[in-house]
């Protein structure tokens, strides 16, 4: 089961309360008070909280991590690594707190979907990475990656890994191909679709469907999406608004056709080889969950260090031989191409881990909501998903 399938919706509780504040005010802070004295020369440690599932383990003993293993013998940082981050809203409650107060998190490395990473970067609770100490960034990080909206540049996130939301179906049992989010419409599946019921896991491919540019999507656009699946709740085509649990509902028949991550299908596919994974011709958005240095943390060095580590080919191609989603490193390829294990080597032609030049062209990343919108589009779309 991939680390995706933990993964729980909030709905209309942390979500929306936190956007909106809930009595708390989320307070901006100034670059000159996001550092204190940084004590990785002297103190060779750092604390890394990363998802349940989302780093390579070892067959035999699921408490070694190989690649980590590896980094501390080589640089002598001892990691102390939780996987702690079960839900992006939940983790922010966890730490805001801190941030907003100009408080120490105890952490000095964090993995977040990119569209929290937005809020962050927005509140000023993350730190810029010193990018001398990370040179295989610098050089190997997948140019469709380098520059979001929300922190052009890259400044101050590096993906950890990035994935496809786009569109699995059983093709045996649909008796034919899907290449189109209007697909998903015919009548012939009428009551076995379902959408993924988080706002910012849904919105992105329903509006490409429409032929919209997400890197630049207007509130016209989201409500003419949110009107058409509302036409689409009241005649019952789609079957219900799901968190990861669609896997299930896939696996066993109940479901034709989802929204659903690249991550998610290629693990399906192992056990049902009629599950395929579609990127529609309209496109599909490309998104990451990328690593952050909270304000305040000790051994901000320590942690630019490990963070190029990964950024290394060999290494990165260990990881995404293991957590099978799409790979920050292209050059990663290669590596995994020359593998002796046939089943590895075969990993490199792949395109859900490398993506190939014509998948390419129709991914997207799409513009992240403002703090602004957040709050109606929130309610809008949560009264359409039931949450």
């Amino acid at each position: 089961m991939s680390r995706r399938s933990l993964l729980r919706t909030l709905g209309t509780g942390a979500a929306t309360a936190l956007a909106a504040g809930c009595g708390v005010p989320a307070a901006y802070v100034a670059p000159s008070d996001r550092s204190r004295s940084d004590l990785s020369a002297t103190d060779k440690r750092l604390t890394w909280a990363n998802w349940p599932l989302y780093i390579d383990t070892d067959d035999e003993d699921e408490s070694r991590r190989p690649t980590l293993d590896a980094f501390e013998e080589r640089t002598g940082i001892e990691v102390t690594y939780t996987e702690e981050i079960n839900d992006n809203d939940e983790f922010f409650g966890k730490v805001s707190p801190s941030l907003m107060n100009h408080q120490e998190t105890g952490r000095d490395l964090m993995v977040i979907s990119d569209w929290m990473c937005a809020r962050f970067v927005r509140l000023g609770w993350v730190q810029e990475m010193d990018r001398s100490r990370q040179p295989n960034v610098t050089k190997y990080l997948d140019p469709q990656l380098r520059s979001p909206a929300f922190d052009p540049g890259r400044g101050y996130t590096v993906p950890w890994q990035s994935g496809i939301t786009g569109i699995a179906y059983n093709r045996r049992k649909a008796g034919r191909e899907i290449r189109h989010v209007s697909d998903l419409w015919a009548d012939d599946l009428k009551g076995r679709v379902t959408l993924l019921s988080g706002l910012d896991e849904a919105f992105a491919l329903l509006m490409q469907g429409n032929g919209v540019d997400i890197t630049k999507w207007t509130a016209d656009d989201f409500h003419t999406m949110c009107e058409q699946v509302e036409k689409l709740v009241r005649t019952d085509h789609i079957r219900r608004f799901t968190g990861n649990d669609y896997i299930k509902d896939l696996s066993s028949g109940d479901v034709l056709a989802c929204q659903a991550y690249s991550g998610d299908v290629i693990q399906l596919q192992a056990d049902d080889p009629d599950i395929e994974f579609v990127v529609p011709e309209e496109g599909a958005e490309l998104w990451s969950e990328s690593l952050m240095i909270p304000n305040l943390a000790r051994h901000k060095a320590n942690a630019e260090t490990l963070v190029d580590y990964y950024y290394e080919p060999s290494v990165a191609a260990e990881l995404a031989a293991w957590v099978n989603y799409v790979c920050p490193v292209p050059a990663a390829q290669d590596i995994l191409a020359s593998a002796k294990d046939e089943e590895t080597a075969a990993l490199a032609e792949d395109p859900l881990i490398f993506p190939d030049t014509a998948m390419r062209r129709r991914l997207a990343t799409a513009r992240d909501i403002t703090a602004k919108e957040r709050t109606e589009f929130a309610k809008r779309w949560n009264a359409i998903a039931g949450l």
